[in-house]
């Protein structure tokens, strides 16, 4: 976007429309169907979102009206969150993943009065619940597959949404430019729900001016244009897909990729090969882990000329890492390396193209953004929250520092209270907490929003997160332990997804290990370790045993008081749709420490006895 006139398109559909009338016949989405990618110009995404938008009005939406969106990540989501954004609403996102009683609190909680959702199964979860839903007018679907024989008043397809706008559009000449001047700045644009672990979930209202200025400076730390390829895969009502992605995408210009789904998504990386490419650290331990699997399988030659290739690249790493420069014969060595071994390995990722690696949502092992490092690929740790409409520091280009989330952005002041936690300040602040002042009022106080995160801040103004205020372990001994720097240690092997250690107030710290089911099944079939289900392979002496290894191979960098003593496998195969996961697939901590409290207490008996 041209930067003069940042100030007067200030709002999303201003964004938005500015895009289509400048961009008209450039691509801007891609999706996969029946195989093939299909190109969507930013004029034809303007005009479907413009054919919602007027559907929308033609049921009598109103501005500032809500609608929710229950789907996963595809362009039907955009279609529905720009057309209902340009006709003056509010969008809010459900995870796809949500049972029908969570669907019901945030429908109910938010005001809802239309629901997007995606095809059948979406549908059921709504059909179940609607009775409750007093303020619900309409629920729109956008995959009527096996609906053929619905008869239903209450629901209509996308298609016939759209159809409906064509016609209210072509009687009401101008009204879709009227809606999109409506918006001002500081009115609220989408509400994000955040984790209702400790409570029930908070809907963190962002205002217009928080995402536009927020993905100014996501352009000024990550520059982008219509040459580049991102992808689209994290779920659209988490913040950092919505405004990362989306929002950044149509600000930007660069081409958008939609997944075909989930589990695709390694084989769409190879097909899309982007040029910036952002993930969870959940993502890149897979690729990381999978390339060490495949190593294993190689001949002995193959090995060595990696072992070999990607010394090269963590001396190089390690060089520019600490300021220093690097020699010629150490470049051209690290040239070669490349061309001969390093260059399949980011073919083999997807990442052969990639100008820039961003990870963010969870802590991430410094090892693994070395390891991409010694490829020679740019890795930034992102740090930032719902509630702060997304990141608000990131390490720079050239002086990465592995372990930090790097200096503030230029959008956000940051500093560190005298109890160490990290508070922000700035125009991407949200505004708030829909029907919940007093959680509000805990959270923003003088204008800073309390993070509750830990950390601290080096003489270069990096900053460091060294944990959440309310997870500090204090040991029965009254040592304060901080659990995720052992926790992300941990995940740097290829055998553990993820793992919680627990202590608080205890003689010792233990912990829960969710094991990397496809590695360790491989690692199993190798090794003729018989098994019959996912229970019964964590129960396998020899799976202990490789579990135990890594446990004390990270335990060796650890103060003994630090060390985890014991350890125990959760013996369930969990995904997205189980409570214990969040959407980005990482432990709930508080969850996982009631529901699995009986294992937990049974690696305190024996001392206890």
């Amino acid at each position: 976007m041209e930067k003069e006139k940042t100030m007067e398109i200030d709002t999303i559909p201003k964004v938005f429309w500015h895009g289509v009338r400048t961009r008209a016949a450039k691509t801007i989405f891609r999706q996969k169907d029946l195989g093939i990618w299909r190109s969507i110009a930013w004029e034809e995404l303007g005009r479907i979102a413009r054919e919602v938008g007027m559907g929308l009005a033609a049921l009598g939406y109103q501005a500032g009206e809500v609608v929710s969106i229950l789907s996963n990540t595809n362009r039907e989501w955009v279609y529905a969150d720009l057309g209902a954004l340009g006709a003056a609403g509010v969008v809010n996102g459900i995870y796809p993943t949500d049972a029908p009683a969570q669907v019901e609190y945030l429908l109910s909680d938010s005001g809802s009065v239309i629901a997007f959702v995606e095809d059948d199964e979406q549908l059921d979860k709504l059909l179940e619940v609607r009775a409750n839903l007093p303020k619900l007018r309409k629920i729109v679907v956008f995959d009527m597959e096996g609906l053929d024989e619905l008869k239903d008043a209450q629901v209509m397809s996308l298609e016939e949404l759209r159809a409906s706008g064509r016609e209210y559009d072509a009687a009401h000449p101008g009204e879709w430019e009227r809606r999109i001047e409506l918006r001002k700045p500081e009115d609220l644009a989408i509400l994000v729900y955040t984790s209702g672990t400790t409570g029930k979930p908070k809907g963190a209202m962002i205002s217009h001016a928080n995402v536009v200025l927020t993905c100014a400076a996501y352009q000024e730390a990550f520059p982008q244009d219509g040459s580049d390829e991102r992808m689209a895969f994290l779920p659209l009502c988490h913040i950092a897909e919505r405004v990362g992605g989306e929002y950044h995408a149509i600000y930007s210009g660069a081409v958008l990729n939609f997944v075909e789904n989930p589990e695709t998504v390694p084989d769409n990386v190879r097909e899309i090969a982007p040029t910036v490419f952002t993930a969870v650290p959940r993502v890149w331990e897979k690729f990381y882990s999978g390339v060490l699997i495949g190593l294993k399988q190689a001949g002995a030659v193959q090995q060595l000329a990696y072992k070999l290739a990607i010394g090269v690249g963590f001396r190089r790493a390690k060089l520019r890492e600490e300021g220093k420069a690097v020699p010629a014969w150490l470049d051209a060595a690290f040239g070669l390396a490349r061309l001969l071994v390093l260059n399949n390995v980011r073919k083999l990722i997807g990442v052969h193209r990639a100008k820039v690696l961003i990870t963010g949502a969870a802590p991430i092992s410094p090892e693994l953004i070395r390891w991409y490092m010694a490829l020679g690929l740019e890795m930034f740790e992102v740090w930032g929250q719902t509630e702060s409409c997304g990141a608000v520091t990131s390490n720079v280009a050239g002086k990465v520092k592995p372990g930090s989330i790097g200096p503030r952005m230029s959008h956000a002041e940051i500093r560190v209270s005298a109890e160490g936690e990290l508070l922000v300040r700035g125009k991407t602040v949200f505004m708030g907490y829909l029907n919940q002042p007093e959680k509000t009022a805990e959270t923003l106080k003088d204008g800073w929003l309390h993070t509750g995160d830990v950390g601290k801040v080096d003489a270069d103004g990096y900053f460091y997160i060294t944990d959440r205020m309310k997870d500090i372990i204090i040991t029965a001994g009254g040592k304060n332990i901080t659990p995720s720097e052992f926790e992300n240690h941990l995940k740097f092997s290829p055998f553990i997804t993820d793992a919680v250690v627990i202590g608080d107030k205890r003689p010792y710290l233990v912990a829960l290990v969710m094991i990397d089911h496809e590695n360790v099944e491989r690692y199993a079939q190798d090794a003729a370790i018989p098994f019959s289900n996912f229970a019964s392979l964590c129960r396998r002496p020899e799976i202990q045993e490789l579990i135990q290894a890594e446990l004390d191979r990270v335990n060796e960098g650890f103060a003994r008081v630090e060390q985890v003593k014991r350890f125990r496998l959760i013996e369930q195969k969990l995904t997205a749709e189980d409570e214990e996961l969040t959407p980005t697939m990482k432990l709930k901590r508080k969850l996982v420490n009631e529901k699995y409290k009986d294992l937990i207490e049974s690696m305190y008996v024996r001392e206890a006895a």
